[in-house]
């Protein structure tokens, strides 16, 4: 099988959900990860706190620098992230339905590079 990373997505200049839209967004997302974790897809899956928490790490040069705030400035950002099983892309794309509807925003499906073979 192969492990699909879903990720949620948010714009800052979107519409803000109300406290009980939140809420339900919580529940309707945990019943998912229970459905997952059910079904034998799940591998991984978390929400991340504000870009405004990132720090940025380039150890690229000959100092390491650290930058507070997101690597990219962009109105739209990862919100929090599925990592899942499935045996072809078009069932991901069905878990990533689901996940759509449980976290009421857009998500985006990619696959993970496939592992190179031992020698």
């Amino acid at each position: 099988m192969t492990q699909y990373l879903i990720s949620v997505h948010h714009a800052e200049s979107g519409p803000e959900l109300t406290e009980e839209q939140m809420h339900a967004a919580f529940a309707q997302v945990d019943a998912f990860n229970q459905e997952l974790q059910a079904s034998g897809s799940w591998v991984f899956a978390g929400g991340l706190e504000a870009p405004s928490s990132a720090t940025v790490v380039d150890a690229t040069g000959s100092e390491v620098l650290l930058t507070d705030g997101p690597y990219a400035e962009t109105e739209e950002y990862m919100g929090g992230f599925w990592v899942v099983e499935a045996p072809d892309h078009e069932a991901a794309l069905e878990i990533a339905k689901r996940g759509s509807a449980a976290c009421m925003g857009k998500v985006e499906v990619r696959p993970f590079q496939a592992e190179p073979p031992s020698e």
